[in-house]
């Protein structure tokens, strides 16, 4: 498989420098070497290479997922998504042949989807407000990125929904951008829209009583996860190419993990959360969802609020207790992606899975107990509001004492300390960032609430502790995407990006 994916991305590198001698080196030298576009096939090496001299080079387009089939021995069919600059998506399937001189192409196929119309009808699942409500100014590192913002950010002339209509209802127009949202629009992005969220970012499932359940074209017919699912589906089917959202036990990690994009909740306090609707502010955060990993390292730099540098990578973690809280077929690829790492992985019992239950206990209880400190009083004066297992959510924070939170937050205090010692600055503890796949959309209630309770217990480390996590789409099982997520030191966040950014995995495939 590696020298595959080898030859793979050393031609993927020829086509975007145009280099003609390399492009010919990889298609096969034969007379039945095909190349279809279009409505139109070329025949024979020949051919394909007078065609690739006449059109000056493909355009600039980023391989966003690459996925790899094995039908015969020496043969592999290889097909790649693909995104170009103008936000249009593609499709490059290509059958790889192994020769006496290694893998050549023997036949391609190129397509390119449409790019969506402004005149489509918004999808009420993913928008709440369709724009661009604000242009790029065209300038800075972020210039034209589309950009969808989770509906708990404040927007210029525009109300907080929240993913409630009797919220929004009652919400006052805001006179100025969330902090967070003007970094973003002073870097160059573009405001495309403001998209939905689960009713007071009280979920992780996307799946809305009262606006629906967004697609999630990564894994059709299954959630998108929450509580970012309308940013998450913006960027997935590509009508944004960044999603700002909140992750407060996960909210970010998990709808990248279910719909194969990259995520990133930072260290927390180290994002402006100024403008934000709060859940519970001991632990909420404001990160970001992207397709490419060099544009979420970009705006990241954005949004952070110091320049200090963070000590590199360079030692990677893997608690066996841990990662056995996933499916067994996402522990088989998590091991496959962690066998390729570049970097020396220590296998280690941290104690961790010991503490576990009690920590996410106290995480629950002081989570719960902060949500209905914000919210409670709306709640109580709309009853009937919020969709049951939401509501059964707030209820619990309405029945925690005082002794009991105190005593949870002291737990939690302890925990922060131990997990500090265990992830030191360089450390990164590779975990998988949900128990398995996306669950399908139609699932039962309470097989949702058992999937959510298992990811809960892989998320809550980095939500308890305020520790930055970045989610890679770097695991698949049956086809299906699931996250690997690094967890760092406090502070880390760039190092943290700066590695998943270099990061290629055959589990990638």
């Amino acid at each position: 498989m590696d020298d595959l994916l080898a030859a793979f991305w050393a031609y993927e590198r020829a086509l975007m420098a145009n280099d003609l001698a390399g492009l010919d080196r990889w298609f096969l030298d034969a007379p039945d070497t095909l190349r279809a576009e279009g409505d139109t096939v070329l025949v024979g090496h020949a051919a394909i290479a007078d065609f690739r001299r006449g059109r000056g080079g493909a355009p600039a387009r980023v391989v966003e997922r690459v996925h790899v089939v094995r039908p015969a021995p020496r043969v592999a069919v290889v097909t790649a998504e693909t995104r170009r600059q103008d936000g249009t998506r593609g499709l490059q399937t290509q059958v790889w042949q192994h020769t006496d001189a290694g893998w050549r192409i023997a036949a391609a196929h190129v397509s390119a989807a449409a790019a969506p119309r402004p005149d489509d009808r918004p999808d009420p699942a993913v928008w709440r407000v369709a724009g661009p409500l604000v242009e790029s100014s065209g300038q800075g590192p972020l210039a034209h990125v589309r950009t969808a913002v989770k509906d708990l950010f404040a927007v210029a002339g525009q109300r907080i929904g929240a993913g409630n209509p009797a919220w929004l209802a009652e919400a006052r127009t805001e006179e100025a951008h969330a902090d967070a949202v003007r970094r973003l629009l002073d870097a160059g992005a573009e405001l495309t829209g403001i998209a939905q969220t689960d009713e007071l970012a009280f979920s992780l499932a996307g799946t809305n009583a009262h606006y629906g359940t967004p697609v999630n074209p990564a894994a059709p017919g299954r959630i998108t996860g929450g509580s970012s699912s309308g940013p998450a589906a913006a960027v997935a089917r590509g009508w944004a190419d960044l999603g700002l959202a909140t992750d407060t036990a996960g909210s970010i990690r998990v709808p990248a993990s279910y719909c194969g994009l990259y995520g990133w909740r930072p260290t927390h306090a180290a994002t402006p959360t100024s403008g934000l609707l709060a859940l519970a502010p001991s632990f909420d955060t404001a990160g970001l969802l992207a397709r490419d990993p060099h544009l979420l390292r970009t705006a990241a730099q954005a949004l952070l609020t110091t320049d200090e540098p963070s000590t590199p990578v360079t030692q990677l973690l893997v608690d066996n207790d841990m990662v056995a809280l996933a499916e067994p077929e996402v522990r088989s690829s998590f091991e496959a992606a962690r066998r390729v790492s570049a970097l020396p992985v220590t296998r280690a019992s941290t104690g961790i899975s010991e503490q576990l239950e009690g920590w996410f206990a106290a995480f629950r209880t002081v989570q719960a107990a902060e949500a209905w400190e914000g919210h409670g009083a709306w709640i109580t004066a709309h009853p009937d509001a919020l969709a049951p297992d939401v509501a059964a959510r707030f209820d619990n924070g309405r029945r925690v004492t005082p002794a009991q939170r105190a005593q949870a937050e002291q737990e939690l205090t302890d925990a922060r300390k131990l997990l500090d010692a265990v992830i030191p600055p360089g450390t990164a503890l590779l975990l998988p960032a949900t128990s398995g796949p996306a669950p399908l959309t139609d699932a039962p209630p309470a097989d949702l609430e058992a999937v959510r309770a298992a990811t809960l217990r892989l998320t809550c480390l980095a939500s308890l502790a305020g520790l930055p996590a970045v989610v890679a789409p770097l695991l698949r099982v049956r086809s299906l995407p699931v996250g690997l997520c690094t967890l760092g030191a406090r502070g880390s966040d760039r190092a943290l990006l700066d590695f998943i950014t270099e990061w290629r995995s055959p589990a990638h495939v």
